[in-house]
């Protein structure tokens, strides 16, 4: 029966995954090059993520130095992070653009808190649904008599024991990332 819950489970692993990329793009007060992961520039018409058109490097744990390999390209990711949710201004130089992470403010970090919570909130809800999902596939098997009352029964234990598990996960994922907000 494991191997039949096998898409399921995969789908509530890769939400999870999903939920840890959005925590990582949560800005903590150090330069983390994960933060510019969603930011994408119109290079030569397509949206491009920064990381494939610069080299991103961290001189210091404040700052995050973007060298752009196009000099051209630098206006265009200078606007990007403008107009971005990131809430740094970019320092350009015309050679680099360096983002200064400043120290976070209380009420910023509370901001940045609840935001973690709003994510984890969205996962449990996916993961949810995916159970919901499951649920409706096998009682429409129930119908048609491919499975039998206590196959239904045993299913909505493993699936309910699956969705715990995950829903744990996530949990500790938000409480691991809000507690390195409140540290800072």
């Amino acid at each position: 029966m494991a191997g039949e819950y096998a898409e399921y489970e995969s789908k509530m692993r890769k939400t999870v995954e999903v939920l840890q990329s959005q925590f990582a793009v949560v800005r903590a007060g150090r330069a983390n090059a994960a933060v510019l992961d969603n930011i994408r520039v119109d290079y030569y018409g397509a949206p491009t993520p920064i990381g494939q058109i610069a080299s991103l490097s961290t001189p210091d744990p404040r700052t995050l130095l973007i060298q752009p390999w196009d000099a051209s390209s630098l206006k265009a990711i200078e606007k990007a992070i403008l107009s971005s949710e990131l809430g740094i201004n970019p320092a350009n130089d015309g050679k680099v653009i360096r983002l200064l992470f400043q120290q976070l403010t209380e009420e910023r970090r509370n901001e940045l808190i609840k935001q973690v919570s709003r994510y984890a909130e969205e996962g449990k809800v996916a993961i949810r649904n995916i159970r919901r999902d499951a649920m409706e596939q096998y009682k429409a098997k129930k119908k048609k008599a491919e499975i039998t009352e206590d196959d239904l029964r045993d299913v909505e234990r493993d699936m309910q024991k699956l969705t715990d598990e995950y829903i744990k996960e996530v949990d500790k994922a938000a409480e691991k990332k809000e507690k390195e907000l409140s540290e800072i």
